[in-house]
């Protein structure tokens, strides 16, 4: 086990783990934490699914930033999902580097790492593992499954791919497909880290080098996404950075620029390069419609799950378009769903920061269900 993985609780999954590419992954290990306690009719478990850049540390502070956790503002005490109601798990998931099995943990053959050795996965792999992970923690059912961005592709594969251990199901700022533009920023980001010297064709680990400068880059490119044109002109405009005039070079005269070499330079301190390639990649190949010769609402015709599907007015990621696609499958499958565009400058992000309105509606779509179940 390296350095980084022994910092997280974890459990190796007791038998190995089949995935959509045909490979199968020996008893991979599977990073997590909890909050609360679990009920004695085990009926108030909530499960947590992350975005693309983040971990398992949904409410506690991160063991290699120190940061806080980073979806306080959802869950915590007196939050909508909250410990004194619910037992609330949240995993990292498999690709990742905080915990579960990943390119960076040991390859089972005691040969280094896996790096590209490591088999290449989907959304729908990340749940099958999440599944075996909560069968091994003894969680049948789920009280809800709640998730932004790449956390709500994950909630709507759990309605699909586990109908009937899904009581209801958050989606926020999310798509039950990545399009083409989605697709494309991904491959700048990739592009970004393999064209890094120090990358090493993904066995940087064993030459001891980091491909630092190619993962900071592909993350100051998806971060921009993450933002909105109003979002960045409000906080930044055109001012420069600790100077009164341009420079006329290439150094950050802008403060936009120094913020986003910022968000890169941080984000490789906690992040591994390989694990950027692997998620994204998943991303990009999830479509819930594709097994259902591209309808969307035979996804949905097995669940009984109650849904809320929560969107942005200023998300140009995952556009308010993508959610109604979304409710208009659950509609079409006869599924019980509520629906809300909010208004917000701060674009894709916005589901991360401050957002009273988003609180009150997952609050109440949670506690209508809690009493639907009681």
């Amino acid at each position: 086990m390296n350095a980084r993985s022994s910092l997280h609780r974890s459990l190796r999954l007791p038998h190995d783990l089949p995935l959509e590419s045909g490979a199968v992954l020996p008893r991979p290990m599977i990073g997590y934490e909890t909050y609360g306690e679990l009920a004695a009719d085990g009926g108030n478990a909530i499960l947590i699914c992350h975005a693309l850049t983040g971990d398992q540390y949904v409410a506690s502070t991160h063991p290699l930033t120190g940061k806080p956790g980073w979806w306080t503002r959802m869950v915590g005490r007196g939050r909508p999902v909250d410990p004194a109601r619910h037992f609330i798990i949240c995993m990292n998931v498999i690709g990742g580097c905080m915990g579960s099995e990943g390119p960076a943990s040991p390859h089972p053959d005691g040969d280094g790492c896996w790096g590209l050795r490591f088999p290449v996965i989907t959304i729908a792999d990340m749940v099958r593992a999440q599944a075996a992970a909560l069968d091994a923690l003894g969680i049948g059912r789920l009280l809800a499954v709640v998730g932004g961005s790449m956390g709500g592709m994950q909630a709507l594969q759990w309605a699909a791919q586990y109908p009937d251990r899904v009581a209801s199901v958050v989606a926020i700022a999310t798509a039950a497909r990545h399009s083409a533009q989605n697709i494309a920023f991904h491959e700048v980001g990739r592009q970004a880290i393999m064209a890094d010297p120090e990358w090493q064709g993904g066995a940087y680990t064993a030459a001891g080098t980091n491909p630092a400068r190619g993962l900071s880059v592909a993350r100051m490119a998806a971060h921009i996404t993450y933002l909105s044109e109003a979002g960045l002109t409000g906080k930044f405009g055109r001012n420069l950075q600790d100077r009164a005039e341009v420079g006329f070079g290439f150094d950050a005269d802008f403060q936009v620029e120094s913020y986003l070499r910022y968000q890169g330079m941080s984000f490789v301190d906690r992040f591994d390069a390989n694990s950027y390639l692997y998620i994204t990649r998943a991303m990009d190949y999830f479509d819930l419609a594709t097994a259902h010769d591209g309808l969307l609402a035979p996804a949905f015709a097995a669940t009984s799950a109650r849904f809320c599907i929560v969107s942005f007015d200023s998300d140009w990621l995952y556009p308010t378009a993508e959610s109604r696609r979304i409710v208009q499958a659950l509609v079409a499958a006869g599924r019980h769903v509520s629906f809300v565009e909010l208004s917000s400058p701060h674009g894709h992000d916005s589901f991360l920061l401050d957002a009273p309105t988003m609180n009150a509606v997952v609050d109440g779509f949670l506690r209508s269900g809690e009493g639907a179940a009681a």
